[in-house]
C-alpha cells in the first residue's frame, strides 16, 4: 500500500477535518433528539392530552414547599429570566468585543434575538395558559414551552459551547464550570415549577426547543465567512524541483 506524506500544514488540515466531522455528527444527533422530543411533548399534551407528569412533577414540588426553600428558587429563577438575561447577553457581547473576539459576539446576539422572537412565536401557536394557583404571584403570558427554560438554554448552553472549545489547556477547570452550568440549568427549570407558574412539561419542552435552535444556529453562524476573509495559501514544496 502506497503511503502518503502529508506536508505539516496538511496534516493539521486533516485533524480539523477528522474533528469537523465528529463534532457535525454529535451536532445531528442531539438535534435529532431535541426536536424529536419537542413534539413528541406537544403531541402528548395537545393531542393526548396526557398531563399526569405535570401532576406528579407539581405533588413533588409541593412536598419540598417552605419559605426558605421558596426564597432560594425565587433566587435561582431569577437567573432565567428577561431581567438577568439581558444585560448578561449585552455583558458578554461586549466582553468578546473587547477581546477582539467578534464572531463570539456576533454568535451570542444572534442567538438571543433570534430565540426571543421562536418562543413568543410558539407560545402564541400552542396558546396554552399557564397553571392556574400559582405558588406566589401569578406570571403573565402563555405557558408552553417555558421562556425560562428556552432562554437558559440558549445563553448557558451557548457558554457550554465557548467552554468546550476554549478551555482546552485547563481540563479540570471546563468540567467543573459545564456541571455547574448544567446544575444551574436544571434548578432554573425546577425552579418554575416549584412556583407552579410552568407545567413540567412546558419545562422539558423548552429544553428541547431550545437546544434544537441552540445547536442549528450556532452550526450556521459558524458556517458563515465573514467578510474580507480570505484563506492563507498552502504552499507545497515540489520533491522533483
Amino acid at each position: 500500500m502506497t503511503q502518503i506524506d502529508l506536508s505539516p500544514q496538511e496534516k493539521k488540515v486533516a485533524d480539523k477535518v477528522v474533528i469537523l466531522s465528529k463534532e457535525l455528527i454529535i451536532l445531528v444527533l442531539v438535534f435529532t433528539i431535541s426536536l424529536f422530543s419537542f413534539f413528541f411533548i406537544a403531541y402528548r399534551v395537545f393531542y393526548l392530552d396526557k398531563t399526569g407528569a405535570d401532576e406528579k412533577a407539581f405533588a413533588f414540588a409541593h412536598s419540598l414547599v417552605s419559605n426558605s426553600m421558596t426564597d432560594i428558587m425565587e433566587g435561582i429563577t431569577f437567573f432565567g429570566s428577561h431581567y438577568f438575561l439581558i444585560p448578561a447577553n449585552v455583558l458578554l457581547c461586549i466582553y468578546f468585543l473587547i477581546k477582539k473576539r467578534s464572531r463570539y459576539s456576533i454568535k451570542v446576539s444572534a442567538i438571543a434575538i433570534s430565540s426571543v422572537s421562536i418562543m413568543f412565536g410558539l407560545k402564541l401557536l400552542f396558546n396554552r395558559h399557564r397553571p392556574l394557583i400559582p405558588l406566589l404571584a401569578p406570571a403573565q403570558g402563555l405557558s408552553f414551552p417555558s421562556g425560562h427554560a428556552f432562554m437558559s438554554v440558549c445563553f448557558y448552553g451557548l457558554l457550554m459551547i465557548i467552554i468546550w472549545k476554549e478551555e482546552k489547556a485547563h481540563p479540570m477547570l471546563k468540567w467543573t464550570l459545564l456541571l455547574l452550568v448544567i446544575a444551574l440549568l436544571l434548578c432554573i427549570g425546577f425552579s418554575r415549577i416549584y412556583l407552579r407558574v410552568h407545567y413540567f412539561t412546558d419545562v422539558l419542552a423548552g429544553y428541547s426547543i431550545g437546544s434544537t435552535w441552540l445547536f442549528l444556529s450556532s452550526y450556521m453562524i459558524d458556517r458563515i465567512k465573514p467578510a474580507g476573509l480570505k484563506k492563507s495559501p498552502v504552499t507545497r514544496t515540489d520533491p522533483e524541483a
